[in-house]
C-alpha cells in the first residue's frame, strides 16, 4: 500500500484525484453509518480496535459520547457563534470577547468598515480563521475565498463528529486580542469532567504549525502527560487562573466532558471555545497511562441521546 501511495505522489493530478476519493468514500462511510466509520478511523489512527460496548480510556469514551450523546447543548456550545449565547445565559457575560459582525456568507461582510485589525473565522469547524493586526497587508480575494471554501464543509464528515454537521455555517468577526506588548495572548485549554476542571495544557504553535501541548494541573505543576518525542515548554502561570478555573466550572456543569480554552489578557479572562471531541477522539500522543487515567475522569451518561 505504501508502495502505491509513493507512486501516486510522484503524480500530482493522480494524487490528488486518490485524495478526493478516499475522502468521499470517508465521507460516504460516515454518512452510512458513524459508529462504523468511526470504529475505521480509530482503527488507523491508533491501531486499536474501538471499544464502545465497555470504553475505558480517554480516546474511547470521546468517542461514545460523540456518537451516542447527542445533548443539543453540544451542538451550541461547539459552535462559535451560538455558544455566546450559552455564555450570556450562564451569567458570564463578562468574558466574551467584542463581535463586530456574524455573516451567513461572504457577500454580507462590509470590509471597509471593519477595523484595522480584527480576527474573523467560521463557525462550524476548527482551525478555519484570519487573524490580523494590518488589514492593509491582508489580500481581501485570498481571504474571502477561503471563508467561501470552509463554509462549504461539513466538519461532521470528516471524523464522524456528528455534532458539526448540525451547525449552520456561518463567519464571525471579533476584536483582534493582544497583550500590552502588543502579542497575542497564550490559549489555556481546561479538560472539564462532570464539571469540575482538572488539567490545562498551554499550546506553543511552530513554523510548521503543530501545536506543541505543556499540561499543568491546577495548581500549575507541570504533568509528564505525553510520550516521549513531544516537546514541552515552561509558561508562566495566567494571572487570571483561578478565574479561569471557576468559568470552566460554570460552563462545563452539564457535560460529561468538554475542553473550554481561555486566553489571559492583560489579568483578564477572556473566553476562547469550548471543545468536546479533541483531536477528534483520536489522540496518540499521550501516554497510555494517561490515557487510562483521563478515562476514568470521565462518567458516561445512563442514558443515551440520539439526534
Amino acid at each position: 500500500m505504501n508502495t502505491v501511495k509513493n507512486i501516486l505522489k510522484k503524480n500530482d493530478f493522480i494524487f490528488k484525484t486518490y485524495k478526493s476519493f478516499a475522502k468521499k468514500k470517508i465521507e460516504f462511510f460516515i454518512k452510512f453509518s458513524p459508529v462504523l466509520a468511526s470504529k475505521f478511523l480509530y482503527k488507523r489512527s491508533t491501531g486499536r480496535k474501538l471499544n464502545l460496548k465497555n470504553p475505558r480510556n480517554f480516546n474511547e469514551k470521546i468517542q461514545w459520547l460523540k456518537l451516542y450523546w447527542q445533548h443539543p447543548l453540544v451542538a451550541k456550545c461547539a459552535d462559535k457563534y451560538e455558544v455566546r449565547k450559552y455564555i450570556e445565559e450562564s451569567g458570564c457575560k463578562e468574558i466574551l470577547n467584542d463581535l463586530y459582525g456574524v455573516y451567513n456568507d461572504t457577500s454580507e461582510i462590509k470590509w471597509d468598515s471593519l477595523p484595522n485589525k480584527f480576527a474573523m473565522k467560521t463557525t462550524n469547524g476548527c482551525d478555519t480563521y484570519i487573524v490580523t493586526n494590518d488589514k492593509s497587508k491582508l489580500s481581501k480575494e485570498k481571504s474571502l475565498k477561503l471563508l467561501d471554501k470552509w463554509l462549504k464543509i461539513d466538519f461532521g464528515l470528516l471524523y464522524g463528529e456528528i455534532h458539526y454537521s448540525k451547525m449552520k455555517p456561518r463567519i464571525i468577526c471579533e476584536k483582534y486580542i493582544e497583550t500590552d506588548e502588543g502579542l497575542l495572548p497564550n490559549d489555556y485549554k481546561l479538560f472539564c469532567f462532570n464539571g469540575e476542571p482538572k488539567y490545562l495544557y498551554v499550546g506553543v504553535i511552530d513554523e510548521t504549525g503543530y501545536t506543541h501541548k505543556t499540561f499543568y494541573n491546577l495548581n500549575w505543576e507541570k504533568q509528564d502527560f505525553l510520550k516521549a518525542g513531544y516537546k514541552s515548554y515552561h509558561h508562566k502561570k495566567p494571572d487570571s487562573l483561578n478565574d479561569m478555573i471557576k468559568y470552566a466550572k460554570i460552563l462545563s456543569k452539564p457535560f460529561p466532558f468538554v475542553r473550554v480554552d481561555f486566553y489571559d489578557l492583560n489579568g483578564k479572562t477572556l473566553f476562547g471555545e469550548m471543545t468536546f471531541t479533541p483531536t477528534g477522539g483520536l489522540a496518540t500522543y499521550y501516554k497510555d497511562d494517561i490515557l487510562e487515567m483521563l478515562g476514568e475522569m470521565i462518567t458516561l451518561p445512563k442514558e443515551k441521546i440520539l439526534n
